[in-house]
Formats: C-alpha cells, structure tokens, sequence
C-alpha cells in the first residue's frame, strides 16, 4: 500500500531508499534531498508566507503555542509550589537583621528540536500549471501541520486528568457546569486557572444535544451560545472546536480531537520560561539557508520524476503537566 495525494493519509509513509520510486508517493524525507544544490528559494518563500485554508496551523497554534529556539535550547522545569508559598509574617523584618532570603527552586532541562520532512515524488507528464510545484509544497504543509496537531492532542491527552462524563437527552444534564466545576479544581491543584478550552466535534455536539433536550429558555440560551460567549461563561480567554480529521485507514477517516475536551493554560508570544502546559519549540534555518522555519527542496531524480521534499525543526514538549484537564464526553 502506498501513500499518495489521491488517497492522502493512508498509514504507510515509505522510506527514502533512492530508487524505486513510483509517482505520488510520499516517502520520509532523508538526508540526500537536503543538499544545497537542491534548495529552491521560491518554494522556500512561498511556503514561509503559506496559511493553510483550514487554518490547522491556528489549531495547533492553540493547544501549543510556538516558542522560538536554537537547534539546542533549555527550557525551565519550575516547582509550582514555590510560587504559592505563602506565611503570614514571612516578610517582616526584624530590627538589625536583613529580610529573609527566598530561593526558587528549578531544573533546567537541555533539549534540541528535531528535524522533521516528507518527500513528494511528481510525474511530470502527470502534472499542469505554472504553480504545480506549490500545490505539492502546500499539500505537504498539510500533512506535516496535521501531525504535528496530532502530536500535541497526544502529549497533553497523556499529561491530562481524565473525567469521564455523560452528555445526552437526560434531564439535569449540564455540560458547562461539569467543566466549571473541575476547572476549580485545577486552579486549586496549581494555583493558576486553565484559561483556553478545547471541544472536539462529537463533544461540542453533545454539548448541544444535552442542552436542547432540556426544552426550556436556559437551555436553548446554553445551546445557542458563540464561542466567544462560552469562554465568557467558562470564566476562560478562549474556547475553540478542533474539527480536524485524518485518514485512519484507507477508507475511513477519523476526528483528531473528537469526543474529548480539553482544559489547559497557554499564552502566544512566549518564551522557555513561562507557564503554559505545553509548547511547541520551533528552530528557524539561518538567512543563508532560506530564513523563516520551514525550508523546500526541489530534486529531479530522472528525466520524469520529481522529488519535492519540505523540511522543518520543531519538538512539542509538556512543560508543565499540573492542571490540564481532559473530559471524556459519551
């Protein structure tokens, strides 16, 4: 079985082995198609000014926002604890005496992004238009964005504190309440309160189907909510819905996000110390090498195929796992 842009994600990613290549495939890109002479800067530039039209990038941007960093970088493991320690005369000081000394206690952790490509082989009798070779690049930012997505729906699924809940046509149910209640609780256990929530498709979906079947003014009002309104209710900054598939198998495809929730606290802009619960380091090439944090190579392998390989660095790291939250919703 092979993967190929007719029938994008079926599970098989082959290895580069430098012969045998058959059109459409996509192969895990290796270090031969990252030679200088291969490098397009159009490509290149086309890709760093590229935005998916699902706009995934902004999905994974959520749940782990982008920390620029060297190839090598250390990020900050803090002792939560340390920040809440509170006494009541603990900052007085006494006559002839100096204040009292406070320490903070952190491990500083020494990591290095990863290297991270696929290899699109092109059949140029099987191709048309000036732009085919930024069609191919953009289908490859799709897939590379889509596992990187997936990358950090695992991490934090992992580091979460599951509950499992019920949404359905019961009366009483409240959906909004069952997460009110467990976000006390987080904030309780870190002394910082998750500010951006995440629903998948199913959960959101039931979310709604629970509160229509209440039949009455407050539960339409719930189910008509925006998200902006919802994250208002939630006491959070932000409420976002993935609707993000994949192929599971050849002929089926699956939710990325589907019937879970997930409560976590996150900021953009920042940096290897703040306190978000997940991040997703990312290294830039150098301005020799094309700038910006992905980089494209254009390879003519015979006098028909075309090897179209795009490159980045990145490694999506839980930070800080204390106080992610995780609903089961069924």
């Amino acid at each position: 079985m092979k993967t190929d842009f007719t029938n994008p994600a079926l599970d098989l990613v082959l290895p580069d082995r430098g012969s045998g290549y058959e059109p459409g495939q996509i192969l895990f890109a290796n270090d031969s198609r990252f030679l200088e002479t291969y490098f397009s800067e159009p490509l290149t530039n086309y890709a760093v000014g590229w935005r998916d039209p699902s706009n995934i990038e902004a999905t994974l941007q959520f749940i782990a926002p982008a920390v620029p960093v060297g190839r090598r970088f250390e990020w900050k493991k803090a002792n939560n604890a340390d920040e809440f320690l509170s006494e009541v005369v603990d900052d007085q000081r006494a006559i002839g005496s100096d204040f009292k000394r406070v320490e903070f206690t952190a491990s500083d952790v020494t990591d290095k992004t990863l290297n991270k490509g696929l290899t699109y082989i092109a059949d140029l009798d099987n191709v048309s238009g000036p732009d085919w070779q930024n069609n191919k690049v953009s289908k490859l930012l799709r897939r590379l964005y889509r596992n990187e997505f997936r990358r950090g729906i695992t991490a934090i699924s992992a580091a979460a504190t599951n509950t499992a809940v019920t949404w359905d046509v019961t009366a009483g149910k409240n959906p909004d309440q069952d997460l009110k209640t467990d976000l006390i609780t987080a904030t309780t256990a870190t002394g910082v309160r998750p500010n951006r929530v995440l629903y998948g498709d199913t959960a959101f979906n039931k979310r709604s189907i629970s509160y229509d079947a209440q039949n009455n003014a407050g539960g339409y009002a719930a189910a008509g909510m925006n998200l902006d309104q919802l994250a208002s209710r939630l006491m959070v900054d932000k409420v976002l819905v993935g609707r993000e598939r994949y192929q599971s198998s050849a002929s089926a495809k699956s939710e990325i996000v589907s019937n879970l929730v997930f409560a976590f606290y996150a900021e953009d802009g920042v940096d290897t110390e703040d306190p978000s619960n997940v991040k997703r380091f990312v290294s830039s090439f150098s301005a020799e090498q094309g700038g910006g944090l992905v980089r494209v190579y254009s390879h003519q392998i015979s006098s028909k195929l075309v090897a179209i390989t795009v490159e980045h660095y990145s490694k999506i790291i839980v930070t800080f796992s204390s106080g992610i939250r995780k609903w089961t919703v069924s």
